[in-house]
């Protein structure tokens, strides 16, 4: 299997032999359950799409609880799709297998995916690490966190797409690539992965082998 769904616990730090501490990253990973299997022949492309945590029937719609029917499995939290490179030959799994933590290794360097943390709103200093207009003067009122000017004239009257102004910030998908495995509990099903990753404390993350 390529990879799992993990929940993320919180950060801590751990003592190495090399006499110091390094920031940790938690994970969780119960068990998780092969939900549905696609192939180049039927779908176009391989993948499998896992399943984690249980959810009540009455808060699951009837097309999502029919495709659950049809695997023989309760309904779960959490679904996340891990694709499979074409040139690479499909695992020998089925739909209904419960793949676990043994799939990976101490010292194994792994790709995590997650939501970013949402920022709100945010100005152009935050944002985009624009250094604002200067030092106050004499006549100037509320400039220090301004963007300045935008550039658009009465040619071509009009913002350029793509212009870095103030907006929405964080919140998005984001993928720390070659993080690698700390220590491995097989008992608890915990990864302490080395570092942080994205997204808040108890938020699903996407764990994947490098392929």
């Amino acid at each position: 299997m390529i990879g799992l769904i993990g929940k993320n616990i919180g950060m801590t730090s751990i003592y190495l032999h090399t006499n110091e501490y390094i920031a940790c990253t938690i994970v969780k990973t119960t068990p998780c359950y092969i939900i549905q299997v696609k192939t180049i022949e039927k779908d176009g492309y391989q993948s499998f799409q896992l399943g984690l945590d249980e959810k009540k029937i009455k808060k699951v719609n009837k097309p999502l609880l029919g495709h659950f029917k049809k695997c023989g499995l309760s309904p779960k939290k959490k679904l996340l799709e891990f694709r499979i490179e074409r040139n690479k030959l499909i695992y020998n799994q089925n739909i209904g297998d419960i793949v676990d933590i043994g799939i990976f290794s101490i010292g194994e360097l792994i790709d995590v995916r997650g939501i970013s943390k949402g920022k709100g709103f945010q100005g152009v200093v935050k944002r985009h690490n624009f250094s604002g207009v200067g030092e106050r003067s004499h006549g100037q009122h509320n400039r220090l966190r301004s963007p300045g000017s935008i550039g658009a004239g009465s040619d071509p009257s009009r913002v350029f797409k793509g212009t870095k102004m103030a907006g929405k910030m964080g919140k998005k998908n984001v993928t720390i690539k070659n993080i690698e495995i700390l220590k491995i509990d097989f008992n608890q099903h915990l990864l302490i992965l080395k570092g942080s990753v994205p997204g808040n404390k108890g938020s699903y993350l996407m764990i994947k082998k490098k392929q």
